[in-house]
Protein backbone atom coordinates (compact mmCIF):
# COMPACT_ATOMS: atom_id res chain seq x y z
CA UNK A 1 0.00 0.00 0.00
CA UNK A 2 1.31 3.32 -1.05
CA UNK A 3 1.65 6.66 1.37
CA UNK A 4 -1.16 8.14 -0.87
CA UNK A 5 -3.09 5.81 -0.46
CA UNK A 6 -2.87 5.36 3.33
CA UNK A 7 -3.46 8.97 3.39
CA UNK A 8 -6.49 8.88 1.05
CA UNK A 9 -7.69 6.07 3.78
CA UNK A 10 -7.54 8.26 7.05
CA UNK A 11 -9.06 11.86 4.89
CA UNK A 12 -12.13 9.58 4.63
CA UNK A 13 -11.97 8.21 7.91
CA UNK A 14 -12.32 11.13 9.09
CA UNK A 15 -14.91 12.34 7.59
CA UNK A 16 -16.92 9.72 9.28
CA UNK A 17 -15.48 10.05 12.51
CA UNK A 18 -15.97 13.64 12.80
CA UNK A 19 -19.40 13.19 13.55
CA UNK A 20 -18.74 10.51 16.59
CA UNK A 21 -21.11 11.30 19.73
CA UNK A 22 -17.74 11.02 21.79
CA UNK A 23 -15.00 13.10 22.77
CA UNK A 24 -12.05 11.31 24.81
CA UNK A 25 -8.08 12.22 25.72
CA UNK A 26 -5.87 8.77 25.66
CA UNK A 27 -2.53 9.60 27.59
CA UNK A 28 0.14 7.97 25.93
CA UNK A 29 3.40 6.88 27.79
CA UNK A 30 6.65 6.64 26.20
CA UNK A 31 10.08 5.66 27.51
CA UNK A 32 12.40 7.76 25.17
CA UNK A 33 13.47 11.88 25.23
CA UNK A 34 10.96 13.81 23.42
CA UNK A 35 13.92 14.40 20.11
CA UNK A 36 14.25 10.66 20.30
CA UNK A 37 12.64 10.18 16.49
CA UNK A 38 10.73 7.36 17.74
CA UNK A 39 8.57 9.65 20.30
CA UNK A 40 8.79 12.17 17.17
CA UNK A 41 6.93 9.62 14.99
CA UNK A 42 4.64 8.82 18.06
CA UNK A 43 3.75 12.81 18.39
CA UNK A 44 2.92 13.05 14.37
CA UNK A 45 0.90 9.57 14.93
CA UNK A 46 -0.88 10.99 18.00
CA UNK A 47 -1.15 14.35 15.62
CA UNK A 48 -2.79 11.94 12.61
CA UNK A 49 -5.73 10.60 15.04
CA UNK A 50 -6.24 13.22 16.94
CA UNK A 51 -7.06 15.58 13.30
CA UNK A 52 -8.25 12.56 11.88
CA UNK A 53 -11.43 11.49 14.18
CA UNK A 54 -12.10 15.63 14.45
CA UNK A 55 -10.64 15.86 17.79
CA UNK A 56 -13.54 13.05 18.56
CA UNK A 57 -10.04 10.67 20.76
CA UNK A 58 -7.17 12.92 21.40
CA UNK A 59 -4.14 11.58 21.94
CA UNK A 60 -1.50 12.92 24.10
CA UNK A 61 1.63 11.90 24.28
CA UNK A 62 4.26 11.63 27.61
CA UNK A 63 8.04 10.91 26.39
CA UNK A 64 10.67 10.71 28.38
CA UNK A 65 9.36 8.52 30.83
CA UNK A 66 7.42 11.29 32.26
CA UNK A 67 3.78 9.26 33.18
CA UNK A 68 5.29 5.96 33.50
CA UNK A 69 9.01 4.68 33.34
CA UNK A 70 9.67 2.68 30.59
CA UNK A 71 9.39 -1.10 32.61
CA UNK A 72 5.74 -0.15 33.79
CA UNK A 73 4.04 1.22 30.20
CA UNK A 74 3.33 -2.45 28.86
CA UNK A 75 1.21 -2.96 32.38
CA UNK A 76 -0.23 0.57 32.70
CA UNK A 77 -1.87 -0.37 29.43
CA UNK A 78 -3.11 -3.77 30.03
CA UNK A 79 -4.97 -2.68 33.53
CA UNK A 80 -6.34 0.60 31.76
CA UNK A 81 -4.44 2.97 33.62
CA UNK A 82 -3.36 4.37 30.02
CA UNK A 83 -4.93 3.32 27.24
CA UNK A 84 -2.17 3.33 24.58
CA UNK A 85 1.61 3.73 24.85
CA UNK A 86 5.50 2.46 23.24
CA UNK A 87 7.74 0.31 24.47
CA UNK A 88 10.87 -1.95 23.73
CA UNK A 89 9.95 -5.14 22.28
CA UNK A 90 12.39 -7.24 24.35
CA UNK A 91 11.85 -5.74 27.44
CA UNK A 92 9.50 -7.93 28.01
CA UNK A 93 11.28 -11.33 27.43
CA UNK A 94 11.13 -12.35 30.53
CA UNK A 95 7.54 -12.89 30.33
CA UNK A 96 7.60 -14.92 27.21
CA UNK A 97 10.53 -15.53 24.62
CA UNK A 98 8.92 -14.28 21.79
CA UNK A 99 9.22 -11.05 22.81
CA UNK A 100 12.91 -10.87 22.16
CA UNK A 101 12.71 -12.62 18.53
CA UNK A 102 14.14 -8.78 17.52
CA UNK A 103 17.58 -9.14 19.56
CA UNK A 104 18.76 -12.60 18.13
CA UNK A 105 22.34 -11.61 17.70
CA UNK A 106 24.00 -11.43 14.24
CA UNK A 107 20.37 -13.27 12.74
CA UNK A 108 19.08 -10.26 11.21
CA UNK A 109 21.62 -7.21 10.81
CA UNK A 110 19.85 -5.23 8.51
CA UNK A 111 17.21 -3.12 7.83
CA UNK A 112 16.29 -5.42 4.70
CA UNK A 113 16.57 -8.57 7.10
CA UNK A 114 15.05 -6.59 10.27
CA UNK A 115 11.68 -6.17 8.12
CA UNK A 116 11.72 -9.87 6.81
CA UNK A 117 11.88 -10.51 10.57
CA UNK A 118 9.03 -8.43 11.58
CA UNK A 119 7.02 -10.15 8.71
CA UNK A 120 7.64 -13.90 10.44
CA UNK A 121 7.25 -12.76 13.73
CA UNK A 122 4.44 -10.09 13.27
CA UNK A 123 1.33 -13.00 13.47
CA UNK A 124 2.63 -14.75 16.28
CA UNK A 125 3.41 -11.23 18.51
CA UNK A 126 -0.19 -9.92 17.45
CA UNK A 127 -1.60 -13.23 19.15
CA UNK A 128 0.66 -13.00 22.43
CA UNK A 129 -0.55 -9.43 22.93
CA UNK A 130 -3.89 -10.03 22.29
CA UNK A 131 -3.98 -12.88 24.86
CA UNK A 132 -2.33 -9.81 27.55
CA UNK A 133 -5.61 -7.69 26.50
CA UNK A 134 -3.62 -5.41 24.23
CA UNK A 135 -3.90 -4.66 20.29
CA UNK A 136 -0.59 -3.94 18.45
CA UNK A 137 -0.56 -0.97 16.23
CA UNK A 138 2.45 -0.36 14.83
CA UNK A 139 6.33 -1.42 15.43
CA UNK A 140 9.51 0.49 13.65
CA UNK A 141 13.06 -0.56 14.18
CA UNK A 142 16.11 1.06 15.89
CA UNK A 143 19.42 1.29 13.83
CA UNK A 144 21.73 -1.37 13.85
CA UNK A 145 23.39 -1.66 17.54
CA UNK A 146 27.27 -1.55 18.39
CA UNK A 147 28.99 -1.35 21.53
CA UNK A 148 30.02 1.30 23.58
CA UNK A 149 33.33 2.33 25.81
CA UNK A 150 35.41 4.31 27.70
CA UNK A 151 37.82 3.00 26.57
CA UNK A 152 39.49 1.24 23.10
CA UNK A 153 38.37 -2.19 23.15
CA UNK A 154 39.74 -4.77 20.62
CA UNK A 155 38.57 -8.43 22.07
CA UNK A 156 36.52 -9.92 24.50
CA UNK A 157 39.15 -10.06 27.41
CA UNK A 158 39.33 -5.85 27.39
CA UNK A 159 35.49 -6.37 28.18
CA UNK A 160 35.99 -7.96 31.38
CA UNK A 161 34.91 -6.32 34.61
CA UNK A 162 33.16 -3.38 32.88
CA UNK A 163 30.28 -2.29 33.91
CA UNK A 164 27.67 -2.77 31.16
CA UNK A 165 24.26 -1.42 30.88
CA UNK A 166 21.61 -3.52 30.01
CA UNK A 167 17.94 -3.11 28.61
CA UNK A 168 17.04 -6.61 28.12
CA UNK A 169 17.49 -10.48 28.60
CA UNK A 170 20.43 -10.39 25.18
CA UNK A 171 22.35 -7.65 26.53
CA UNK A 172 22.61 -8.83 30.38
CA UNK A 173 23.64 -12.50 28.52
CA UNK A 174 25.89 -10.71 26.35
CA UNK A 175 27.28 -8.86 29.57
CA UNK A 176 27.58 -12.66 31.53
CA UNK A 177 29.06 -14.10 28.51
CA UNK A 178 32.08 -11.03 28.32
CA UNK A 179 32.67 -11.05 32.01
CA UNK A 180 31.39 -8.06 32.42
CA UNK A 181 28.66 -6.55 34.95
CA UNK A 182 25.39 -5.92 33.97
CA UNK A 183 23.33 -2.90 35.48
CA UNK A 184 19.60 -2.48 34.36
CA UNK A 185 19.24 1.12 33.39
CA UNK A 186 16.86 2.96 31.27
CA UNK A 187 16.89 5.00 28.75
CA UNK A 188 16.22 8.06 30.44
CA UNK A 189 18.40 7.29 32.74
CA UNK A 190 21.63 6.79 30.64
CA UNK A 191 23.31 10.06 30.79
CA UNK A 192 22.97 9.75 35.15
CA UNK A 193 24.25 6.23 34.73
CA UNK A 194 27.67 7.09 33.04
CA UNK A 195 28.29 10.37 34.61
CA UNK A 196 28.36 9.29 37.70
CA UNK A 197 30.00 5.53 36.56
CA UNK A 198 27.13 3.39 37.71
CA UNK A 199 27.68 1.72 33.95
CA UNK A 200 30.84 1.92 31.45
CA UNK A 201 29.71 0.34 28.65
CA UNK A 202 26.47 -0.88 27.00
CA UNK A 203 25.32 -2.06 23.93
CA UNK A 204 22.96 -0.26 21.88
CA UNK A 205 22.61 2.19 18.58
CA UNK A 206 24.18 5.70 17.77
CA UNK A 207 20.66 7.31 17.77
CA UNK A 208 20.94 6.56 21.91
CA UNK A 209 24.20 7.74 22.37
CA UNK A 210 23.58 10.84 20.26
CA UNK A 211 20.02 11.83 21.95
CA UNK A 212 21.74 11.33 25.40
CA UNK A 213 25.43 13.15 24.10
CA UNK A 214 27.44 10.03 25.97
CA UNK A 215 30.17 11.58 24.46
CA UNK A 216 30.78 13.74 27.38
CA UNK A 217 31.35 10.27 29.08
CA UNK A 218 32.06 7.89 26.45
CA UNK A 219 35.11 7.79 23.98
CA UNK A 220 34.53 4.78 21.59
CA UNK A 221 31.28 3.43 19.01
CA UNK A 222 32.25 -0.07 17.78
CA UNK A 223 29.83 -0.54 14.45
CA UNK A 224 28.98 -4.84 15.40
CA UNK A 225 24.94 -4.22 13.65
CA UNK A 226 24.08 -7.15 16.37
CA UNK A 227 20.47 -6.62 15.55
CA UNK A 228 18.01 -3.97 15.02
CA UNK A 229 15.30 -4.12 18.08
CA UNK A 230 12.41 -2.67 17.44
CA UNK A 231 9.84 -0.42 19.51
CA UNK A 232 6.14 -1.09 19.50
CA UNK A 233 2.95 1.11 20.17
CA UNK A 234 -0.43 -0.70 21.96
CA UNK A 235 -3.53 -0.25 22.92
CA UNK A 236 -5.62 -1.63 25.85
CA UNK A 237 -7.78 -4.05 24.04
CA UNK A 238 -10.71 -3.57 26.50
CA UNK A 239 -10.38 0.05 24.99
CA UNK A 240 -9.83 -0.61 21.06
CA UNK A 241 -12.94 -2.96 21.35
CA UNK A 242 -14.71 0.00 22.67
CA UNK A 243 -14.45 2.26 19.25
CA UNK A 244 -16.00 2.40 16.45
CA UNK A 245 -15.33 1.24 12.65
CA UNK A 246 -14.00 4.79 11.51
CA UNK A 247 -12.33 5.72 14.76
CA UNK A 248 -10.37 2.45 14.11
CA UNK A 249 -9.76 2.85 10.51
CA UNK A 250 -8.21 6.21 11.67
CA UNK A 251 -6.05 4.65 13.99
CA UNK A 252 -5.31 1.89 11.50
CA UNK A 253 -4.36 4.46 9.28
CA UNK A 254 -2.11 6.48 11.15
CA UNK A 255 -0.50 3.47 12.34
CA UNK A 256 0.96 2.22 8.85
CA UNK A 257 2.02 5.55 8.27
CA UNK A 258 3.65 6.06 11.32
CA UNK A 259 5.44 2.74 10.42
CA UNK A 260 6.50 3.65 7.33
CA UNK A 261 7.75 7.20 8.43
CA UNK A 262 9.77 5.60 11.42
CA UNK A 263 11.49 3.09 9.26
CA UNK A 264 12.78 5.85 6.91
CA UNK A 265 13.36 8.28 10.25
CA UNK A 266 15.60 5.23 11.42
CA UNK A 267 17.19 4.88 8.30
CA UNK A 268 18.17 7.98 7.77
CA UNK A 269 19.20 8.73 11.16
CA UNK A 270 21.81 5.56 11.39
CA UNK A 271 24.28 7.97 9.22
CA UNK A 272 23.37 11.03 10.76
CA UNK A 273 24.26 9.87 14.30
CA UNK A 274 27.27 7.89 13.70
CA UNK A 275 29.04 11.55 11.75
CA UNK A 276 27.82 13.62 14.74
CA UNK A 277 29.01 11.08 17.55
CA UNK A 278 32.23 11.59 15.63
CA UNK A 279 31.99 14.92 15.44
CA UNK A 280 31.68 15.30 19.20
CA UNK A 281 35.33 13.40 19.71
CA UNK A 282 34.42 9.78 20.02
CA UNK A 283 36.09 7.06 18.05
CA UNK A 284 33.92 5.52 15.58
CA UNK A 285 34.05 2.61 13.57
CA UNK A 286 33.84 -0.89 12.79
CA UNK A 287 35.25 -3.78 15.46
CA UNK A 288 38.15 -5.85 14.89
CA UNK A 289 38.15 -9.38 13.48
CA UNK A 290 38.88 -10.48 16.74
CA UNK A 291 36.42 -9.19 18.62
CA UNK A 292 33.68 -9.60 15.62
CA UNK A 293 34.48 -13.22 15.96
CA UNK A 294 34.48 -13.39 20.11
CA UNK A 295 30.99 -11.75 19.48
CA UNK A 296 29.76 -14.02 16.39
CA UNK A 297 30.47 -16.92 19.02
CA UNK A 298 28.22 -15.41 21.44
CA UNK A 299 25.42 -15.28 18.73
CA UNK A 300 25.25 -18.71 18.26
CA UNK A 301 25.17 -19.46 22.05
CA UNK A 302 22.57 -17.26 22.63
CA UNK A 303 20.86 -18.02 19.21
CA UNK A 304 20.49 -21.57 20.44
CA UNK A 305 19.36 -20.65 24.29
CA UNK A 306 16.45 -18.63 22.48
CA UNK A 307 15.38 -21.08 20.25
CA UNK A 308 15.20 -23.52 22.97
CA UNK A 309 13.32 -21.15 25.59
CA UNK A 310 11.22 -19.92 22.38
CA UNK A 311 10.36 -23.78 21.19
CA UNK A 312 8.29 -24.11 18.47
CA UNK A 313 6.88 -20.84 17.93
CA UNK A 314 10.31 -19.36 18.04
CA UNK A 315 11.56 -22.02 15.65
CA UNK A 316 8.57 -21.43 13.08
CA UNK A 317 9.46 -17.80 13.24
CA UNK A 318 13.31 -18.26 12.68
CA UNK A 319 12.77 -20.89 9.83
CA UNK A 320 10.44 -18.40 7.97
CA UNK A 321 12.63 -15.65 8.21
CA UNK A 322 15.40 -18.14 6.63
CA UNK A 323 13.28 -19.25 4.04
CA UNK A 324 14.04 -18.18 0.46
Amino acid sequence: MTTKTLALGVTASMALSATASFAETWDMPMAYSATNFHSATGAEFATCVTEGTGGALELVTHPGGSLFAGAEIKRAVQTGQALIGERLLSGHQNEDALFGFDSIPFLATSFEDSDKLWQAAEGPLTELLASQNLHLLYSVPWPPQGLYFNKEVNSVADMEGLKFRSYNNATARIAELAGMLPVTIEAAEISQAFATGVAESMISSGSTGYDRKVWESLSHFYEVDAWLPRNYVFVNMDAWNGLDEPTQNVINGCASLAAYAGLWRSIQYTDFTMSELAANGMTVGPAGEELKAELRGFGETMTAEWLEQAGEAGQAIVDAFNAE
